[in-house]
């Protein structure tokens, strides 16, 4: 990926700084596609963050003396809830006008992993089956017990550990996902001489956020993981939490992916933030270089992670995850160029620029 920064901008990636009516300019001129995280960027919950819709209306048809230079936005979001058809109604509920080919969320990744993994539609099982002979011969009855294996041809499944999003992302990629908010209402028995039944057709467990987590998912997960040959471990994303609501933090899928990490011994192939798998597809959509896009988010460890490896400018919100006192904390090594209170910030500054000429 192309990470070639502009001459003048090199001086100022070297410290984080907080954004000014003259950065925020130099920012504008040297971005053409924004990419925004979504929760404690855009909006908490199902609440919208003040001023984000009439900053969102500005960038798209920005105007510098006179030149429209209106920028391309793009929502990249590691919340696995939704797919980008539900996100889309979400902000068109919000006001906000975004198509499905503007969001890129990690149910969609998790789906185009496997699209571009050549995940199988169908899988071989193997099945033994037993036979019991009957004969009855000088009044007495003698049995004979053979078994044969048989292959069947089946469909491949995806065992989801989240919800609706991953979902609806995995049918419309072709593939049959089973579990996700149906097993939640399942209950694991613990009972002597039991055995706990899992398919063996599973050849992907995929985890995300879940509100409706419990014991027999974890369990389930667990067994195909551990017992399904080849049987791929994918994490949409780690986030530790996330505002699903607007007054406080919850839980993150992180927390779901750790219970599985432990019950495995086993490392996820994660394709959310700050893996830079997304970033392939923007990269085909766009044509263009990483250098001239901008990762806005509120995550450290995420958003402006996945920016920076990517190569791509980076700007943090203070609305979110993040306060400032995290991010000037000495024990942390991920820094921003640039960090502001909020999204609206960027237009209110950049207003302050044109009024002094």
């Amino acid at each position: 990926m192309d990470g070639e920064i502009s001459k003048f901008t090199i001086e100022e990636k070297l410290s984080c700084q907080s954004l000014t009516p003259q950065t925020t300019v130099n920012l504008l001129d040297s971005v053409d596609v924004f990419l925004f995280d979504c929760d404690g960027v855009i909006w908490k919950g199902d609440a919208l963050i003040d001023g984000v819709s009439d900053t969102l209306d500005t960038l798209r048809a920005m105007i510098v003396f006179i030149i429209c230079v209106g920028k391309k936005l793009v929502f990249v979001t590691n919340n696995s809830t939704k797919s980008r058809r539900q996100y889309a109604k979400k902000f068109h509920s919000l006001g906000i006008s975004v198509s499905e080919d503007e969001i890129f969320s990690s149910s969609f990744a998790a789906a185009m992993y496997l699209k571009a993994n050549d995940f199988p539609k169908e899988k071989k099982v193997c099945l033994s089956v037993t036979f019991f002979s009957f004969s009855f011969f000088q009044c007495r009855f003698s049995s004979v017990c053979f078994s044969i294996k048989i292959m069947l041809l089946i469909l491949a499944q995806v065992y989801v550990i989240g919800e609706e999003g991953i979902l609806e992302e995995l049918e419309l990629a072709g593939f049959t996902g089973v579990g996700g908010p149906e097993d939640g209402k399942k209950t694991a028995h613990l009972k002597p001489n039991s055995l706990f039944e899992h398919d063996k057709s599973v050849g992907a467990v995929v985890v995300g956020l879940d509100q409706y987590i419990n014991f027999y998912k974890l369990q389930y997960g667990t067994l195909c993981i551990r017992e399904n040959p080849g049987c791929l471990f994918i994490a949409t994303n780690r986030d530790a939490v996330g505002h699903l609501t607007d007054l406080q933090e919850w839980p993150g899928a992180g927390c779901m992916v750790a219970a599985i990490c432990g019950s495995t011994q086993k490392e996820p192939i994660v394709v959310g933030k700050p893996s830079t798998f997304l970033m392939e597809f923007l990269l085909q959509k766009f044509n263009i270089p990483t250098s001239r896009m901008c990762m806005v988010g509120d995550r450290l460890d995420t958003d402006i992670l996945f920016g920076q490896n990517a190569g791509c400018r980076t700007l943090l919100v203070l609305s979110g995850v993040t306060n400032l006192s995290d991010l000037q904390d000495s024990s942390n090594h991920i820094r921003p160029e640039y960090y502001t209170s909020t999204l609206s910030d960027i237009i209110s500054l950049f207003n302050n620029y044109q009024s002094s000429f």
